[in-house]
């Protein structure tokens, strides 16, 4: 792998690209499309460096001690991965780190299959999930990527993780010619259905083997609560799923399928300072969450003197309020903050304060990108608030707490990064500008703990096509690798509320 920062670069670009085969150079399976697939690709990560899975759903009492490795699933597209310090005691605080692993998309309709006016295309039905420029989704080498549920030939219904690897749709503009309109709009229920090819082909050929005969039964047909997947769905794109799956498309039960662009990402730029690629908001902090708490735990010792736990949360669904049962607004993080709390050491127990006394001692960094200033619309950033990519993470700062940060967070989070070596940035919106959020000022109301808002400079957000900075990844991970391992020091440090 090619030295330090680039190398970061490059593994980030390992991580965000779909490989047929899921290997990539450094032996780790690389990222897909999807949120089921970061999570798939973290967990190998975590796995090769020796975490443990665990289930929600089984007790932790014996499973989980002082000085392990653990990370757990929800739904298959959330993830928390964690460390125990060996002196861990109940009641001690956490360093925990959130980011999430969704991005703006086009997701298939239940019902998908349609055809053009006078049969001459065939489309695909989508909906859109999140806030996304879509307009930049037009003429773009489009293909799917997501879960299917399929019956395998021995009876089981299982889950499994699908990326169809070519180009099979595309949303074409509509020519000058005929509109010459000043801006470009549009209709997204009437006028954002990608074509997957010309009708004729499906209208003048059979379904092959597509669906079986229903069974008789007392005289009538069986019955069937919902439509088979092939009069749902191009059956050419069931097939498709199937192959991928490699199940017969009588099997393909269900699937909850996203559009992709199919081109690569790639390093850009005159000296390759630049990321081009989907869904940097925000598989680049998931990736840098995962790397950072890895290498903090990479050598054998690390936990030795550790009495806290270093916890990292990536979360699905950010982009559309996060609140669902995998969001940063479930139970989810209080409730294994709560588990880790009541876990007894060798000389005590765990008290009934221990819950809320962690959270009093915790901090938690809500990694999520931010924005570059752009060079075509600097008026749209306020005069002294401007991050530029590659200049180190971006703090985020917003008085009507649509950020978490404040001063006690600002002074820990630099403490970290002078030990790292990692420069800093500040951001604030303009007055007359509207202002984003993040998990971070909800998880932070839930816990009671310490929040800082944070992210890499971006430009693009929400395009199809993002732009990054190739050196901030490393500047990230280095960061995040730091606050791990120097938090529960310099949490003792930094007092609000005490007299000391």
């Amino acid at each position: 792998m090619a030295s330090s920062p680039k190398k970061y670069a490059l593994d980030f670009l390992s991580f965000v690209n779909a490989s047929p085969t899921r290997e990539c150079p450094s032996g780790l399976s690389q990222l897909k499309n999807l949120a089921f697939h970061a999570v798939e690709s973290a967990k190998e990560r975590l796995l090769n460096a020796g975490f443990n899975e665990i289930k929600e759903r089984d007790s932790w009492a014996e499973r989980v001690t002082a000085g392990g490795r653990y990370f757990l699933t929800r739904n298959g597209s959330t993830l928390i991965a964690f460390g125990v310090g060996k002196k861990w005691k109940p009641g001690n605080g956490m360093a925990l780190l959130g980011a999430h692993t969704d991005s703006p998309a086009l997701r298939v309709k239940p019902v998908s299959k349609r055809f053009a006016e006078k049969d001459s295309f065939m489309q695909v039905g989508v909906e859109t999930y999140g806030a996304g420029l879509w307009h930049t989704w037009f003429d773009r080498d489009l293909s799917i990527a997501g879960r299917a549920m399929v019956r395998l030939s021995d009876g089981p219904i299982v889950s499994k993780l699908i990326k169809i690897n070519k180009p099979i749709l595309r949303i074409p503009t509509l020519a000058i010619h005929l509109d010459r309109q000043e801006a470009f709009a549009f209709n997204k229920e009437t006028q954002l259905f990608p074509i997957t090819g010309l009708a004729t082909t499906a209208l003048n050929k059979a379904p092959p083997s597509t669906t079986k005969e229903p069974k008789e039964r007392t005289g009538d047909r069986e019955f069937k609560p919902l439509m088979a997947m092939t009069e749902r769905h191009h059956p050419a794109i069931v097939g498709l799923i199937a192959k991928e799956a490699d199940v017969s498309i009588n099997d393909v039960l269900d699937f909850e399928m996203i559009l992709y662009d199919a081109q690569a990402s790639c390093l850009g730029g005159i000296n390759d300072e630049f990321i081009f690629s989907a869904r940097l908001d925000n598989l680049t902090m998931s990736y840098c969450a995962t790397e950072g708490i890895i290498e903090s735990l990479e050598p054998k010792d690390a936990l030795d003197d550790e009495p806290g736990i270093r916890l990292i949360c990536l979360f699905d669904h950010e982009e559309i309020g996060s609140k669902t049962a995998q969001g940063a607004g479930s139970n989810l993080l209080p409730a294994i903050i709560r588990r880790l709390s009541a876990l007894p050491d060798e000389v005590t127990t765990s008290s009934p304060t221990a819950y809320e006394e962690a959270l009093v001692k915790s901090m938690l960094w809500s990694c999520d990108m931010a924005h570059s200033v752009h060079p075509n619309y600097p008026a749209k950033y306020e005069s002294h608030h401007r991050p530029e990519m590659n200049k180190g993470p971006v703090v985020k700062v917003n008085a009507n707490a649509r950020y978490a940060t404040n001063s006690p967070g600002i002074v820990l989070t630099e403490e970290v990064a002078r030990e790292a070596g990692v420069p800093l940035q500040l951001f604030v919106v303009r007055n007359d500008s509207p202002c984003g959020s993040t998990i971070g000022p909800m998880l932070s109301a839930a816990l009671g703990a310490r929040t800082v808002d944070m992210g890499n400079a971006q430009l693009s957000m929400h395009s199809i096509r993002e732009t990054g900075g190739a050196h901030d990844v490393e500047y990230a991970v280095k960061l995040f690798k730091k606050y791990f391992e120097r938090f529960s020091k310099l949490e003792e440090t930094i007092m609000v509320d005490s007299t000391t």
